[in-house]
C-alpha cells in the first residue's frame, strides 16, 4: 500500500445548524489522483477550505505529510507543501503573467513576501528560467509579458496552476478546474493535468464534469449531504448502486 499524504480523520464542520461535513474520513495516496464528487452543496469545497486552512474543524484533524494541520495557518499550510487552484482563479490581475508566477516562487523560497519585491524581480535570472518553463507546460509563454487581465478564463485557470507547480507542491488540490471552459480547452487542462499526473504529484481534485473524472482518476470519494458514501476506483463507483441514486444516475 502507498503513503498516505493527506488523511481527513473523522472532519465535522457546521454553520450554524447547517451539517457541512460529518464523519468525514478520507485517504490520499501518494502519487495519485483523487477525485471528489457530489451533487452542489454536498460539502465538497468546505472540505477543501479545511485542508488548507481556511476554515477550522469543528472536530476531527487534517494530517498532511504526518503534520497535523488543526492549528496552522493557511500560508504555513502551503509552505509545508499544499497548493490550491481555487473555484474563481486568484491571480494578480495588473501583473503579466511571468510576475504572476514569480511571486509564489519568491515567497516559497525566502518564507515570505518582501518589500520592494519587484526591484528584485528583475534579478533573479534562475527563478524567470524557471517561471518561463513552467508558463510553457501551461501553453502560456508567448503570452508572457501580457497582464493577466486580459487572459481567457481557460487561460486563467492555467495561470493559476502554474503558480500552483512552480512551488513545487508535495499535494495539489484543484477545486473545478474546468469550470466555465469550452470543451477545447477542458480537454487542453486535461491533457495538462495528465502531463503533471506523469510526475508523480498527488492530487485532488473537485469535479463536476464526469469525463475529466474518469479521465484523471484513480480513486473517486462521493459526498452527498456531508458525508462520504462511498469510495473506489472508477469502475466501482460507476457500478455502485447508492452513487447512482445520489448522484450519476442522470448522468451516465
Amino acid at each position: 500500500m502507498k503513503n498516505s499524504v493527506l488523511h481527513v480523520a473523522d472532519v465535522h464542520k457546521s454553520f450554524g445548524g447547517l451539517h457541512a461535513l460529518s464523519d468525514v474520513d478520507l485517504n490520499v495516496e501518494e502519487g495519485t489522483t483523487h477525485a471528489i464528487i457530489g451533487p452542489n452543496g454536498a460539502g465538497k469545497s468546505t472540505l477543501l477550505n479545511v485542508c488548507v486552512g481556511r476554515i477550522k474543524p469543528d472536530k476531527g484533524h487534517v494530517v498532511f505529510d504526518g503534520t497535523v494541520l488543526d492549528s496552522r495557518t493557511p500560508y504555513e499550510i502551503n509552505q509545508l507543501g499544499v497548493s490550491r487552484v481555487f473555484q474563481t482563479p486568484e491571480i494578480f490581475p495588473d501583473l503579466s503573467l511571468l510576475e504572476n508566477v514569480m511571486i509564489p516562487a519568491f515567497a516559497r523560497r525566502d518564507g515570505a513576501f518582501r518589500m520592494r519585491l519587484f526591484a528584485k524581480l528583475s534579478k533573479e535570472a534562475e527563478l524567470r528560467d524557471e517561471a518561463e518553463h513552467v508558463l510553457a507546460d501551461m501553453g502560456l509563454v508567448e503570452m508572457k509579458d501580457r497582464e493577466a487581465a486580459s487572459l481567457s478564463r481557460g487561460d486563467k485557470r492555467r495561470l493559476e496552476l502554474a503558480m500552483c507547480l512552480i512551488q513545487h507542491p508535495k499535494l495539489l488540490l484543484l477545486d473545478e478546474p474546468t469550470a466555465g471552459m469550452a470543451r477545447h480547452d477542458t480537454n487542453r487542462t486535461v491533457d495538462l493535468l495528465k502531463t503533471i499526473k506523469a510526475r508523480g504529484m498527488t492530487k485532488v481534485i473537485i469535479e463536476h464534469d464526469m469525463h475529466v473524472v474518469f479521465s484523471l482518476a484513480d480513486k473517486i470519494s462521493v459526498l452527498a449531504q456531508g458525508r462520504i458514501i462511498a469510495s473506489g476506483t472508477p469502475d466501482e463507483i460507476k457500478g455502485n448502486k447508492k452513487v447512482q441514486e445520489a448522484y450519476l444516475g442522470g448522468e451516465q
